[in-house]
Formats: C-alpha cells, structure tokens, sequence
C-alpha cells in the first residue's frame, strides 16, 4: 500500500492500494485511515518491548536459536552428504578405462546426477537459512535490554522525530499487512516480526452508517440494559465510552447518538409512568412538578426553584426522570403562606 493524504487541508493519512486502478483500470481496491492504525501498532510495538516482554521474548529467541544450530548441524550433514557422494562418483569415472566407453557413459551420468543433488540440497540449504528466524546475539541482546528501559522515553520525547520512529520500527517489524474486507467494520492487521514471529490484530474501521458496524448486537443490547436501569441518554453514551464502544465515524458516542439509535430500534424512553403524561400525584402519594405547582399556586419554574434552594425535598429514579417531591400538610400551608407574603411585598413596592 501507498500513502495519500485526504481532507480539507491535505492533513488526514490514507493507506490505499491502487494495484486494480493502476492495472485495470478499475475502482481502487481498499483505501484505509492511517491514523487509528498507526497508533495501533505504535502500543503494540511499545507493549511488545517494555522489559518484562523482552526478557521473555529473548528467552524464547534462545531456544529458538539452539534449535535452529541443530537444524543447521542436520542440513550440514546432508550436504556433507552429497558432495561425498558427487566427489565419489567422479573418482568411478575417473577411474574407468577409455576404451570401456558404455561403463565411462553410465558412470559420467551417475556423476551428473549425484553433481545436481548436491546443487540441489545446497539450493534447499540456502532457501532454509533465509526463511529461519533472526538470530541474536550477546550485543543485540543488550540493546534490546537497554531499548526497553529508554523506549518509553525516547518515543515521546519532543526531540524524537517522525523518521526516528519510523527507525525504531523497522528495527523490530519486517512489514504490516492490511485488508479492511476481511471482517465487517475492522481492518485486520497481520504484523510480521523481525524475528520471523507473526501476529494479527484488529482495529474498529470507521463506517458511515450502523449497517456496517463491527458489533450492531452487542451495541443494541447495551443500549436496551441500561435504557431499562433507568439510564437517560446521555448516561448510556457516557457509559458506552467508558466500556469502549465508538460511534460508528470513530468518535465518541453522545446523548444524540444514542438518541437516534433508540428511535431507529424502537426503543422507548423507559420511565416511572411509561410513555404517558407525568400524573398530578404519584400513586405513593408524591407529587409531580406539574402536582405540586398546582397544590402551592405557583409556576413550575418556581417548584424547581424550591428543590434547588432545598425548600423542596424531591427525588429521581436518575437524572432527566421526573420528579417525585414528597409534600406534607404542613409545608403545603407554610409554602402557601410563603407565596401570599411574597405577593403581598411585591404588591406594596409596586
């Protein structure tokens, strides 16, 4: 894949491959946002190479190493072999008589034939070595060491620049892999190690629309259990990022987002009453906003004006729910009496 750069300023990195447009003239195959994969690998890479992970890592580098000596011994034995055996048949012919022509042909072509299995062996040998994994010695074993302490560091210092980590990357991966076709909603990432190791990864793909996110059931279901505690929108959203779900254009979920997906699923607003009008008096006796305005001869706006100066004891079954304000004959009278004065004051200023 190469790299392009979209938006209004030519600021937002794309990977895209251009293999079909540029050979067939068709659609290009896959473009991919770079930046969520990026810093994907950029924890990866950090995660793979804190101390801990590389004394491991160096570890089974050295059982790795102590395998691939005795592969090595083997495959020098085999090729050992067929030299012994190429190097013999050349003695047979070189011993044979020339007059004894039919023996000196059958010999000479035993010769070739043992002379291509030993270039074929040695071929194999040479094909083997550069598929094993990267051996480490003494010296890389400790800069790895000394890396893992300082990495943290040095990635983020304001002196470290976009080529240096590029740098540091190159010293441990061999190439990255991408393909967003793979998995609705992700971009499936294969990591190729320098070691030879490989690992895939996956990282949630902005969509335009919720018919291609990641994982719809597992949203909607969130979204129905917290609707049913009692949760308003805004609270679901905020506990839908904390849990590290995203929206479906790779940004944060909001009050409007869940909203929207509520009414598109049909998915009422689970309340007290249900979905019908707030009643004058709950049935345990508390009123409404609407209840106690109408029972102390003032405004709504006033009754919260009541509950915020604590004049007022009311509660809610969660934020945005209404409210059940317990009134009792005694503040029913002193409250009125309380509006008559204020009336009353206001009537002899004016």
């Amino acid at each position: 894949m190469s790299m392009r750069y979209t938006g209004p300023n030519a600021d937002y990195p794309v990977y895209c491959c251009r293999s079909d447009r540029d050979q067939q003239g068709s659609a290009m195959c896959q473009e991919v946002r770079a930046l969520a994969v990026d810093a994907l690998v950029e924890r990866i890479v950090l995660d793979a190479l804190v101390p801990d992970q590389i004394e491991i890592a160096l570890a089974a580098a050295g059982q790795l190493e102590q395998e691939s000596r005795q592969l090595e011994r083997q495959w020098a034995l085999r090729v050992e072999r067929a030299r012994y055996e190429a190097e013999r048949a050349r003695r047979q012919y070189d011993a044979v008589e020339p007059e004894n022509r039919l023996v000196a042909r059958s010999l000479e072509r035993a010769w070739e034939e043992r002379l291509r299995v030993a270039e074929a062996v040695e071929q194999e040998h040479a094909r083997w070595r550069g598929q094993e994994p990267l051996l480490i010695g003494p010296a890389e074993c400790a800069g790895l060491q000394a890396l893992g302490e300082n990495l943290p560091r040095i990635w983020n210092a304001a002196t470290t620049s976009a080529a240096d980590r590029k740098r540091i990357l190159r010293f441990v991966i061999r190439e990255v892999v991408l393909d967003q076709k793979r998995t609705r909603g992700q971009v499936w990432l294969k990591i190729v190690w320098q070691t030879g190791a490989t690992s895939e990864h996956h990282v949630q793909r902005r969509v335009q629309t919720y018919r291609d996110y990641i994982d719809i059931d597992r949203l909607r279901q969130r979204i129905v259990e917290l609707n049913a505690e009692h949760k308003m929108d805004a609270e679901i959203a905020a506990i839908l990022n904390q849990e590290g779900f995203v929206a479906a254009r790779g940004c944060a979920f909001k009050g409007e987002n869940v909203w929207l997906l509520r009414t598109r699923w049909g998915i009422p607003t689970v309340k007290i009453n249900g979905v019908d009008k707030n009643p004058m008096p709950w049935p345990d006796g508390s009123f409404s906003i609407q209840g106690a305005a109408a029972e102390l001869g003032v405004t709504p706006q006033t009754v919260f004006d009541y509950l915020a100066r604590e004049l007022l004891a009311g509660r809610q079954l969660a934020k945005g729910q209404p409210w059940q304000i317990e009134l009792s004959d005694d503040q029913i009278r002193q409250l009125r009496n309380r509006v008559r004065r204020t009336k009353r004051s206001k009537k002899e200023a004016s």
